[in-house]
């Protein structure tokens, strides 16, 4: 029975649509609610009159009502079609905020960054999520899942990006439901007592508590902040090294509890509990204990959303196994799936959640096909054999989503894989028998010192695989398109080496033929490109001047953070040449003039600039400077200080002159430079 035939799984792609039709469409809840009452009264009519030997109209009907429930689902979770929500009830947002805090985001060097639940403004009922901003302080302490604040502060935008194909940060934290910011100063927050506990803020507060008996043991940093991340779910304490070094190894998801983590431990819990199978009712005892075990971990794990996302996931599996029907695999995977993002829609755009499912579905069904191929009899070889087979049939799943996000591509994964998936099945248990030992005060320093070897030579093993640069492939440029067919190209080869028929090997060729026609259609509108940006970067000037696959740098100096922004424009434009030079004061773009203006303030006297670009902070009369060279356009970058843009900014509204400064609106594309 292929999977497409289960009735979840049709199910489940058809509430995807749904939430996808909805935010693609932002459909208001009056009109979702509409849409679904009358779909649902259609699907009762069409229950009670469907004969057999007719077109299926309650199958359609039911699928289509699926999509409603999904576009119904979304919109319901959209706060803002809500009535009392803040962005629906205040014209002055500038007042004292009660807020409750649902989630610690990892400080910066500059700030402290939470999400949170707006509750009261000026004493008026309001709903809604923001993110509080405030500047970090050592001399202060650092604020925990539900406490709540009164906070005085203004209601602002999250700005997008400020240069093109960056991270848009703004579009991430929309997906999570949150649009608008409060940033604020620590003297201007009050911390409220006897505020009221969740579940989700009683599980932080014990994995805090874990966490300070840990530091007190002999653990070395590294070892530490690792351990932290594979039992606890917080990431915060791992150096930057060495996590450079598992996202180079290709190993970087066992940093985040999530479906591996969860899948490791339920076979650990079905094989430790085996015993209790002999007991009458004994399977049915052995689940109800595997269950509560798993979202006891969660718990510890501080209940974050990637957590309990995978702890549904693998109750279902569970569930599965009690059944031990391996073809109802697919069926139980999907209704997880359903459920989850029935109650939580937006979790479909979440990178963990799209990894987490690709991953476990394509073990589900390339893993068994693997097998097939090859049975070695030597009890070692056949379990090596098992492991890299998971790891194919996983890598497989995830690869065009890893492609897509982040534009690498570990060639020794595969060695990552086979050493860090059976340790870390080690790993997670003496990880949990060391947590409880340390509560009950009884942790034995022998054991610390054995746990700290495992980690330590778990971080020299990926250490070494990540100085093999040569097999990582990086800054790998993939579209959406790819994606999709990537997708559809896996499905041919594992489809057609199955089965070799003449239509599936015609599938794979089909889609290999389009995939490459894509490829070879995107290079083409390469040639036809040409464009010159200016972009933002604090305390630097750089102008990125794109001719077909090329890409010329013109900038002050180089950094650190400009290599990062050409990195990212060579990613997204397929970009394959990238040469650098100083600032020139001259650039005529096809007839047009550019003058760049830097701090020795020296312009000509002639008239005919077309754009004056002003660069580190020239000390110059700028309606003087206007008056003579009669420019059309006035631009500033981030090299120059704040109080010379807000002066050149009221001398150009002054003169009615079109100003644009690239800290606030983000980089300035010269059009019809390729006129």
């Amino acid at each position: 029975m292929r999977f497409t035939d289960f009735i979840s799984v049709k199910l489940t792609l058809f509430l995807i649509v749904g939430i996808l039709l909805d935010s693609w469409l932002n459909v208001t809840l009056i009109v979702a609610f509409t849409l679904l009452l009358i779909l649902t009264i259609i699907l009762i009519v069409s229950f009670k009159k469907q004969k057999r030997n007719t077109f299926p109209l309650f199958g359609v009907v039911s699928l289509l009502t699926t999509c409603a429930v999904g576009i119904f689902s979304t919109s319901l979770s959209n706060d803002t079609n809500l009535t009392n929500h803040y962005s629906n009830q205040l014209s002055n947002a500038n007042g004292v905020w009660h807020l409750k805090i649902t989630q610690v985001l990892k400080p910066t060097s500059y700030s402290n960054r939470y999400f949170v639940d707006a509750t009261l403004f000026e004493n008026n009922p309001v709903k809604g999520k923001l993110l509080l901003t405030f500047t970090s302080d050592t001399a202060h302490t650092t604020f925990a899942i539900d406490d709540e604040l009164l906070v005085l502060g203004k209601l602002g935008n999250i700005n997008p990006p400020l240069n093109p194909n960056q991270f848009d940060y703004k579009s991430y934290l929309k997906k999570k439901g949150i649009l608008h910011q409060i940033k604020s100063d620590y003297s201007q927050i009050h911390l409220k007592s006897g505020g009221t506990k969740t579940l989700k803020g009683i599980a932080s507060n014990f994995r805090a508590h874990i966490i300070s008996k840990l530091e007190k043991e002999n653990f070395g940093s590294d070892e530490l902040g690792i351990i932290q991340a594979l039992l606890l779910g917080q990431r915060n304490d791992i150096s930057a090294t060495i996590y450079d070094n598992y996202k180079k190894a290709g190993a970087v998801h066992i940093l985040a509890v999530s479906g591996l983590h969860i899948g490791i431990l339920l076979l650990l819990l079905q094989f430790i509990l085996k015993p209790l199978e002999r007991l009458p009712k004994g399977k049915t005892i052995k689940l109800i204990v595997i269950v509560l075990l798993l979202w006891s971990f969660a718990f510890v794990a501080g209940l974050s959303p990637s957590v309990v996302r995978a702890v549904t996931m693998f109750s279902f599996i569970a569930y599965a196994f009690y059944l031990n029907r391996p073809a109802n695999m697919f069926n139980i995977i999907a209704l997880s799936m359903f459920f989850i993002l029935l109650v939580k829609p937006l979790f479909l755009f979440e990178v963990g959640f799209q990894m987490s499912y690709a991953a476990v579905f394509s073990i589900v069904w390339i893993y068994p096909k693997l097998q097939r191929f090859w049975y070695p009899k030597h009890f070692m070889t056949n379990k090596l054999w098992q492991l890299l087979s998971i790891s194919i049939a996983a890598q497989l799943g995830v690869l065009p989503i890893s492609l897509f996000y982040f534009h690498q591509f570990p060639a020794l994964f595969f060695v990552s894989n086979l050493v860090i998936v059976p340790f870390l099945g080690i790993v997670l248990g003496i990880g949990i028998l060391l947590i409880v030992l340390s509560l009950l005060n009884i942790l034995p320093s022998f054991l610390v010192s054995t746990f700290n070897f495992l980690i330590h030579t778990m971080n020299t093993v990926i250490g070494w695989v990540a100085k093999q640069e040569e097999f990582v492939f990086s800054n790998i440029p993939f579209d959406l398109m790819q994606v999709l067919l990537t997708y559809l190209m896996i499905f041919g080869l594992i489809v057609s080496v199955s089965k070799p028929k003449f239509k599936n090997v015609s599938f794979l060729l089909s889609t290999i033929m389009v995939l490459s026609g894509w490829s070879v259609y995107k290079q083409y509108e390469l040639k036809e490109k040409e464009q010159l940006v200016l972009a933002h970067q604090t305390k630097n000037s750089v102008l990125l001047h794109q001719n077909a696959g090329e890409l010329h740098v013109y900038s002050h100096n180089e950094n650190e953070t400009q290599q990062r922004l050409v990195n990212d424009i060579c990613t997204a434009e397929r970009l394959t040449k990238v040469t650098y030079d100083t600032l020139q004061n001259y650039y005529l773009l096809n007839g047009k003039c550019l003058f760049v203006m830097d701090s020795l303030a020296v312009y000509p006297k002639s008239k005919g600039i077309d754009y004056l670009l002003l660069t580190q902070s020239p000390k110059v009369n700028l309606e003087r400077v206007i008056d003579s060279l009669h420019p059309k356009m006035i631009l500033a970058d981030g090299s120059n200080y704040r109080s010379y843009i807000q002066r050149w900014k009221v001398t150009c509204q002054k003169k009615k002159l079109p100003f644009h400064y690239t800290g606030e609106r983000g980089a300035y594309d010269f059009e019809g430079f390729n006129d």
